[in-house]
């Protein structure tokens, strides 16, 4: 096979990513050196590749800067309704490339730094993911940052500035052990702190009830300090802010309270304070009751609230002169998302504002208040839904509480007016749940302050009305929506896949990057011979550069010419990767029962980060490398199955494993996955799916022809009926001789020999309490693979299914996702107009 070419040489050869003008590559050189040299070397002598990280990100800034506060300057002048997107996560990974993919400077910069003799992929190495957040809801906030500033719309992402993101995970001995991230240690060259925002966050206290209104006093004081982060839209000189509020204690805290000579122990407390901002929680789908989450989730909402109401008032660039004080035009100029039910004391909070410091009456408030906000819902799992004790809240926010308690108060005798008698839809929908320990159900809060509610995936928002949100949307069904999730195609397709990027673009052109239902103009090269080469052509490569980067890191060695299949995203019992362990080692078998068979060679990948409490989770984890273990040692089956664990899987590891695959792997239980976005990466790099008809996965296969993707097992339907006549793991078990084998293999050591029990809770819980149904999908899952080996026997009709799907990935752009939000919920028109570049006169 041809060596590729190097990454230079390809970058020379690619026209999407926007030529390098000759006074372009000498202009940056100059700023590079001037970065190198003034800003960071200084008084050192020699500069070490951080250094030229630092100077190279410093540059693409400077491009950046000019178009900030020019596009801020254009929301003042013009005054447009601003949205709010409020999320405790934004799991961006990194900025450099990505920034200059957008800004068009990627050729001119790659040249430039070729002829000061430095490889720029060295130099984007260099640079730390931001990985705050715990996957998709994160990851989602992150595409949709993007596609707000690409279309032109005065989008703002707020979110917390934690000290340490999501941990890194290492696998040591097959287990997984996490390590702090601490992203932050060598500086961010992409944020500019603004300590002149600064605002007050108060905790705590207690409520004076007073003729003119309710006081909340003796709070305890938390001062959120705003870092910005440019997001630049796609060749559009739009620059959007990302604010990210960080804790830190005020200057008197804590020390009125210590008697002489207690400074000390007064000045060290006040880490008490800042530790709001010094760690993500690392749950994902799973809600942990802490105060401290709570502090976060309460702490965001008000610094940006306050923000939010001072932009409002002031409407003059730069200026603090308020211009407006009618607070009955907030939803006409202020739109507020909420991702999850993370940021829901928004609501709450909103009304405490313009009740108790506006002095707005009840009703007034309220109207102002859910016409300004609206909720995403991203999961139906019960585990995951916030439901926060009545105790908690009225030690740590008791004004917040009394606001609940009256929202509830007047939204049951709305339901009573509405459905008279009926009490248990009262105890239903009640805000809050009684019962043991009193709790706040703050997805109901949610629905009842918001004007539009939303899931995430056709089939999950219809899930939504009709089970967990069945009486809301009985009561007003007006709120309810869909908006199927989306992806950046500039960071999934562009940034992390430019080969494929162009063997598109020298067919159908380039305007696809922004308008991505034109890849629907790939359908008439089905049957181009060189186009379907072409496509091969690329897959291949990125194979091979995969394969090199394990190779490296895992030192395993990886045929290029198997099959990558590939499953990746959290470790989680509904994701069932128990299924796909239950698959490899049935093919395990297999090639051991017939090695002389021609078998379709298979490089299975998983790869994925469980929560540090979740046991069952790391469990998993330990069972996918045991059986690693066996499988890649195994003479007999050489290079035809090798299993490898992706250790540490994040943004930046996505970037180069969803370009290389074959196969993905999308295996949830129907009716469990809410959407899912990786799926939708993968479609788009030019994999197709074996998966359930779950979330997003049922679009899909309407969009690109079910034919073209390897749907199997139950559907949502199917699911209700087995949950109905009882799931049975022994019927299967003892029907089933290669899912027997399996399991006792499992149970009986022949992955763990040393310790033969290792896998006991595993194998316990899928026989006797397997809310996921692994072995009733087991059967036609195993089918379902051995019509994808028979598939890539025939290397020309794989690629054209691959082709069918990539021309259907237009839905899944969260360009239309986005577009959907604005005129749907947010009252905002999308725009593709250009803003000047600085530049311009």
């Amino acid at each position: 096979m041809s060596k590729p070419l190097s990454d230079h040489e390809r970058k020379k050869q690619i026209s999407v990513r926007g030529l390098a003008g000759v006074e372009n590559v000498t202009e940056l050189k100059q700023n590079f050196n001037r970065h190198l040299h003034f800003t960071l070397v200084k008084d050192r002598n020699v500069a070490t590749r951080r250094d030229y990280y630092f100077a190279l990100a410093h540059t693409v800034r400077d491009h950046l800067i000019g178009r900030w506060i020019r596009t801020q300057q254009h929301y003042y002048e013009k005054d447009p309704k601003r949205v709010y997107y409020i999320s405790l996560e934004f799991y961006m990974g990194r900025t450099l490339q990505n920034t200059m993919v957008n800004l068009a400077l990627e050729n001119a910069c790659d040249e430039a730094m070729y002829q000061v003799g430095l490889d720029m992929e060295e130099l984007e190495d260099m640079e730390e993911d931001a990985g705050l957040g715990n996957g998709g809801l994160g990851r989602l906030a992150a595409c949709f940052l993007d596609s707000m500033a690409s279309l032109g719309l005065a989008g703002y992402g707020y979110g917390i500035r934690y000290e340490f993101g999501i941990f890194n995970q290492k696998i040591v001995n097959g287990w997984q052990v996490e390590e702090a991230d601490d992203w932050l240690r060598f500086g961010n060259p992409w944020e500019k702190a603004r300590p002149e925002y600064m605002r007050p966050v108060h905790f705590y206290g207690r409520t004076e009830h007073h003729p003119d209104g309710v006081k909340w006093v003796d709070t305890q004081v938390v001062l959120a300090l705003p870092y910005d982060t440019p997001i630049p839209g796609y060749r559009n000189n739009i620059v959007n802010t990302m604010r990210l509020w960080s804790a830190k204690a005020p200057c008197e805290f804590n020390l009125k309270d210590f008697n002489v000579g207690g400074y000390i122990q007064a000045v060290l407390d006040r880490n008490l304070a800042e530790n709001i901002s010094r760690v993500l929680y690392p749950n994902d789908n799973f809600f942990e009751g802490k105060e401290l989450r709570l502090k976060q989730e309460y702490f965001v909402v008000s610094a940006t609230l306050q923000d939010i109401i001072r932009r409002f008032k002031v409407s003059k660039f730069g200026s603090r002169e308020i211009a407006r004080t009618d607070f009955s035009k907030l939803p006409d100029k202020v739109a507020i998302q909420l991702n999850d039910t993370h940021p829901a004391m928004a609501i709450p909070e909103l009304m405490r504002v313009l009740v108790d410091e506006e002095k707005l009456d009840w009703e007034t408030a309220w109207d102002i208040c859910v016409r300004t906000c609206a909720y995403t819902n991203h999961t139906v799992l019960p585990e995951a839904l916030e439901r926060w004790p009545v105790d908690l809240f009225a030690h740590l926010l008791p004004r917040h509480l009394e606001i609940v308690y009256e929202i509830n108060r007047r939204h049951l005798e709305k339901v009573s007016a509405k459905f008279p008698g009926d009490h248990d839809r009262l105890r239903r929908m009640s805000l809050i749940e009684e019962g043991g320990q009193k709790r706040i159900n703050m997805a109901h809060l949610c629905i009842v302050g918001s004007h539009a509610v939303n899931g995430v995936a056709q089939i999950h928002s219809d899930i939504l009305k009709a089970t967990v949100f069945k009486d809301f949307y009985e009561m007003e069904p007006h709120k309810f929506q869909n908006k199927t999730n989306g992806i950046t195609p500039r960071r999934w397709l562009v940034m992390c896949n430019p080969g494929l990027a162009e063997v598109i673009a020298e067919r159908i052109g380039e305007d696809f990057i922004r308008d991505l239902d034109q890849l629907q103009g790939l359908c008439k090269y089905l049957n181009d011979e060189a186009f379907i080469r072409d496509v091969a052509k690329v897959k291949q490569e990125n194979k091979m550069k995969l394969a090199r980067h394990l190779e490296e890191h895992y030192k395993v060695k990886i045929n290029p010419n198997s099959m990558f299949d590939i499953q990746v995203k959290r470790i989680h019992e509904y994701k069932r990767q128990l299924l796909n362990c239950l698959h490899i080692i049935t093919y395990y078998n297999r090639i051991k029962k017939e090695p002389n068979k021609q078998w379709t060679p298979r490089t299975i990948m998983i790869g994925g980060k469980a929560a540090p409490g979740y046991h069952t989770a790391k469990m998993i984890i330990r069972l996918i490398t045991a059986i690693g273990e066996v499988v890649n040692n195994d003479p007999v089956v050489g290079d035809r199955l090798k299993v490898i664990f992706l250790e540490n899987y994040r943004v930046t590891l996505a970037e180069k494993v969803i370009p290389a695959a074959d196969l993905s792997e999308q295996i949830s239980t129907a009716g469990t996955e809410a959407s899912g976005t990786g799926n939708m990466k993968f479609m788009l790099n030019g994999a197709l799916t074996i998966g359930t008809m779950d979330g997003a996965n049922v679009e899909m296969a309407e969009e690109a022809g079910e034919e073209n993707l390897f749907i199997f097992g139950m559907r949502v339907d199917d699911v209700e009926e087995l949950d109905k006549k009882g799931y049975h793991a022994e019927e299967y078990y003892n029907r089933l001789p290669e899912l027997k084998q399996a399991i006792d293999q499992i149970s009986g050591g022949f992955f763990s020999p040393k310790q033969p029990d290792l896998f006991k809770e595993i194998i316990n819980m899928l026989m006797h309490h397997d809310r996921f149904k692994v072995f009733a999908d087991y059967e036609d899952y195993i089918k379902c693979q051995e019509k994808v080996n028979a598939l890539y026997k025939n290397p020309k009709e794989w690629t054209k299914k691959v082709i069918y799907n990539i021309a259907g990935c237009g839905k899944f752009s969260s360009d239309r996702t986005i577009a959907q939000y604005a005129r749907e919920i947010w009252g905002m028109e999308p725009t593709l107009e250009k803003l000047p570049a600085p530049d311009d006169k």
